[in-house]
């Protein structure tokens, strides 16, 4: 009997060693930053109903583009351009309502000019072999440009109630439209990234490109996937965006790259290839917005703000960093 109770207690004590807190570091960080800010802040709302749909509405955008730059990033590659594509996007969409096309001409143009320019980036990634650094980085200033200049910087206003409804400011009940859109995107991205052959083939392509070649894998052809999926997601993106504004605007999308970016990484997705999880991308997502809500609510400015958050997601990042060479 004693033997056995020793078995039981050294095999709980080898399961608690071999545990990898490090994989799921994002949820312990967004558990914690909840807990703190409950706290400190019960007394100003922040637990209130309308401060958490306030923190969906807010990281919706970032969570859904969050989504797609999963696939870039697992495949090894990656994409600045994000942001400029949405405030092109938003532009394209409402000049479409502006027009007279309906809604289905503003989502025929505000996807496809995600999937242009999607699609350039991924041939130039795939087919010139530049690298999507540079590629993504000279297209976020090409469509920043095109958005500036197709407009003469002027807003285009939208006064169509059902695409305001259906794209941002809509609600079903108490509950955001946004909210629904960033749960179709996360179900629909963790299914294809963990279920699918295609996500099997991201992996393995940002894993190791040769082995993924002897394998099979098409590799050129899954980077440049992966790269109109970005685009046509950032599209949506800037529907989203002149949905929730009432407008079409070329400074929407500004830094979101950056903060996209940083939600994958936090989120346990490896910056080098073959590691992603939709999933903890949203929970990254979703711990920045509820920092930004938190140090807002308790009156830092916008300095003491960045500092903070900054701090905080250098901190999570480096516990939750994978070792490269295991």
């Amino acid at each position: 009997m004693l033997s056995k109770a020793s078995s039981g207690v050294s095999g709980g004590a080898s399961a608690v060693r071999q545990f990898n807190w490090r994989q799921y570091i994002v949820y312990i960080a967004f558990v914690g930053v909840l807990i703190y800010f409950s706290a400190t802040l019960s007394d100003d709302g922040f637990l209130s109903t309308t401060n958490m749909l306030n923190i969906i509405r807010q990281t919706a955008i970032i969570s859904i583009m969050g989504v797609a730059m999963t696939f870039v990033i697992s495949a090894a590659e990656i994409d600045l351009s994000v942001g400029s594509i949405a405030a092109l996007s938003s532009l394209t969409s409402a000049m479409a309502l502006e027009s007279g096309f309906g809604i289905l001409g503003a989502i025929v143009a505000g996807l496809g000019t995600g999937l242009v320019i999607g699609l350039i980036n991924g041939l130039l990634v795939t087919r010139v072999l530049i690298p999507s650094f540079l590629v993504t980085l000279g297209m976020m200033g090409v469509a920043k440009g095109l958005a500036m200049w197709i407009t003469g910087t002027a807003p285009v206003p939208i006064i169509d109630k059902t695409y305001v409804f259906i794209f941002g400011s809509g609600e079903i009940g108490t509950i955001p439209v946004m909210f629904f859109w960033t749960l179709t995107a996360a179900v629909l991205g963790h299914i294809v990234l963990k279920k699918t052959a295609f996500g099997r083939r991201t992996l393995a392509t940002g894993g190791n490109q040769n082995a993924a070649r002897f394998s099979g894998v098409n590799v050129s052809r899954t980077k440049l996937y992966v790269m109109i999926g970005s685009g046509m997601m950032a599209g949506l993106a800037g529907m989203l965006y002149a949905g929730r504004m009432y407008s079409g605007r070329y400074t929407f999308g500004e830094g979101d790259e950056l903060s996209v970016i940083a939600a994958v990484i936090l989120g346990g997705t490896s910056l080098f290839g073959g590691v992603g999880t939709v999933i903890g991308t949203v929970i990254g997502a979703l711990m920045i917005g509820t920092i930004n809500n938190g140090l807002i609510i308790m009156g830092l400015d916008v300095s003491q703000q960045m500092i903070v958050k900054g701090l905080i997601i250098i901190l999570a990042v480096a516990f939750g960093r994978k070792a490269v060479n295991k």
